[in-house]
C-alpha cells in the first residue's frame, strides 16, 4: 500500500531540495547553553535558541526538576481530570496567575496545544475571533478548529483592526488575538492600543507570550507589563520551553470561567497526560530566580543592545526593534542556507530561515541572544558575521 504514496513523497522531497528550502537537523550532544557541542563534537556558538534567560541548564533548575522526580514520579501515565494532577501541578498553575496578575491557569503538555484547545471550548458560529495575518501557526491552527467567524487584520495595523471591529459589531462576542512578540520578526504588538480599541468596542484580547514571559517588561512578566495593561488583556497563552526553563509545556492563563470552561472541554488537555513532575519542578525554580533576581534579565537587555548596534554598524540589514529575537534579512532562500553553513564553519551555529516558515522572499538569519552570551562571545560573532558577509557580498 504504501509505494502508492512513496514515489509522490520521494519526488516533493527532491523539489524541496532542489529550490534550497530542506530542513537539515544538527545533532547537539551536549546540553543547552550559549556554547554547544554538535556533530563530530565540534564547539560552537549558539544564537539560535529560545534559552534567552540562559537557564535550560541552571543548575538550581537541574537540582529541582530532579527532586520532583524523587518525589512525585517520572510521570503521571495519565491526564489531568482522571489520575493526572499532582499538588505540583496545581503549585505552578498558582505561580504563573500570580506572576502573570490572572485568576488561573491551565497547564498543557505544549504552547501549540494551549492555543490548539482555546478557541472551540469558548466560540462558535455566533462569535468572532479578529486575529493579526502574522500569528503563530498554533493560533491559526486553534482558529481553525472552531466555527466562528474569522476576520483577519493587517499586520500590527490598529486602523485595520478598528476596521474590523465595526465589521464584527452584530457577532456576540468577539476576541482580539496577536502573538506579544513576533517570533521572525521580534516586533512587539502594540498592546496598549489594542486594549484601547478592545475597550471601545467590547472585545476580549487574548495574547500569545510565548516570545515575551519571563524577560519583556520591568520584571519579565510579558508585554502586557512592558504596556501597563496587564488588567486589560483578557487571556495570556504562553510557554514552558524558552525562557521559562526550555524543556515543554504550556498553558492559558485568564478569568477562572474561561480556565474551568477549558478544563472541561478543552480537547487537548482532557486527552494528554499530564506535565512531568521533573518539568514542573524545573519551572517552580525557574519563576523563583524570575522573581528574586533580575541580574538575567538586564544581562539580556545589555547583550541584545550590544548585538544590534554592531550588526547594524557592520551594514547588515536587520528588522528594528529592541527584543532580543534579531532578523538578519538577506531575502534569498539559498543565500540564507549557505550563509549559516560558512558562519557554522566559523564556529557560529544559526539557522536559515525562509519559505513556508517565512514568506516568499523575506528569508533571514535569526539570530537570539541569551543572558548567558558572554561579552568576547558577542564580539567574536559580529567578527565572524562581517567576514562571511564580505565572503558572499552581502555588505
Amino acid at each position: 500500500m504504501y509505494k502508492s504514496i512513496q514515489k509522490r513523497l520521494t519526488n516533493e522531497l527532491l523539489e524541496i531540495k532542489k529550490t534550497g528550502l530542506f530542513k537539515d537537523e544538527r545533532i547537539i550532544s551536549s546540553k543547552q547553553g550559549s556554547s554547544i557541542e554538535v556533530d563530530n563534537k565540534n564547539e560552537v556558538l549558539n544564537f539560535c535558541a529560545n534559552n534567552y534567560l540562559g537557564l535550560a541548564s541552571h543548575p538550581d533548575v537541574i537540582k529541582k526538576s530532579k527532586e520532583f522526580m524523587d518525589s512525585h514520579g517520572f510521570g503521571m501515565a495519565s491526564v489531568r481530570f482522571i489520575c493526572g494532577t499532582q499538588n505540583i501541578h496545581k503549585q505552578l498553575e498558582q505561580k504563573i496567575s500570580n506572576f502573570l496578575g490572572k485568576e488561573d491557569t491551565i497547564l498543557y503538555a505544549a504552547a501549540f496545544d494551549a492555543n490548539g484547545g482555546f478557541f472551540e471550548p469558548l466560540f462558535n458560529n455566533q462569535d468572532a475571533i479578529i486575529s493579526d495575518q502574522l500569528n503563530h501557526a498554533s493560533l491559526i491552527d486553534g482558529i481553525r478548529l472552531c466555527k466562528a467567524q474569522r476576520f483577519r487584520y493587517l499586520h500590527n495595523n490598529m486602523l485595520d483592526l478598528e476596521k474590523k471591529l465595526i465589521e464584527s459589531q452584530n457577532c456576540r462576542n468577539r476576541i482580539i488575538v496577536t502573538d506579544a512578540v513576533f517570533s521572525m520578526d521580534g516586533t512587539i504588538a502594540q498592546m496598549d492600543k489594542i486594549c484601547h480599541l478592545a475597550k471601545k468596542y467590547d472585545a476580549l484580547v487574548m495574547s500569545d507570550e510565548c516570545h515575551s514571559t519571563g524577560f519583556i517588561g520591568p520584571s519579565g512578566r510579558g508585554v502586557h507589563e512592558e504596556f501597563g495593561v496587564m488588567d486589560d488583556v483578557d487571556i495570556i497563552t504562553g510557554t514552558l520551553g524558552k525562557a521559562l526553563g526550555g524543556a515543554s509545556g504550556g498553558f492559558t492563563s485568564g478569568p477562572k470561567e474561561i480556565i474551568e470552561i477549558l478544563r472541561q472541554k478543552s480537547r487537548p488537555y482532557l486527552f494528554s497526560n499530564t506535565l512531568a513532575p521533573s518539568i514542573v519542578g524545573a519551572c517552580l525554580a525557574v519563576m523563583e530566580i524570575i522573581e528574586s533576581d533580575n541580574s538575567h534579565l538586564n544581562r539580556l537587555k545589555k547583550n541584545t543592545e550590544k548585538f544590534r548596534e554592531g550588526i547594524q554598524k557592520i551594514g547588515f540589514d536587520i528588522k528594528p526593534g529592541t527584543h532580543p529575537i534579531v532578523p538578519i534579512m538577506l531575502y534569498d532562500a539559498n543565500l540564507a542556507q549557505k550563509m549559516s553553513r560558512e558562519l557554522m564553519a566559523h564556529g557560529i551555529y544559526v539557522i536559515g530561515f525562509f519559505y513556508p516558515v517565512v514568506p516568499k522572499g523575506e528569508a533571514r538569519i535569526r539570530v537570539q541572544l541569551s543572558s548567558s552570551h558572554t561579552e568576547k562571545q558577542i564580539k567574536y560573532a559580529l567578527n565572524a558575521f562581517e567576514s562571511v558577509g564580505k565572503k558572499l557580498n552581502i555588505i
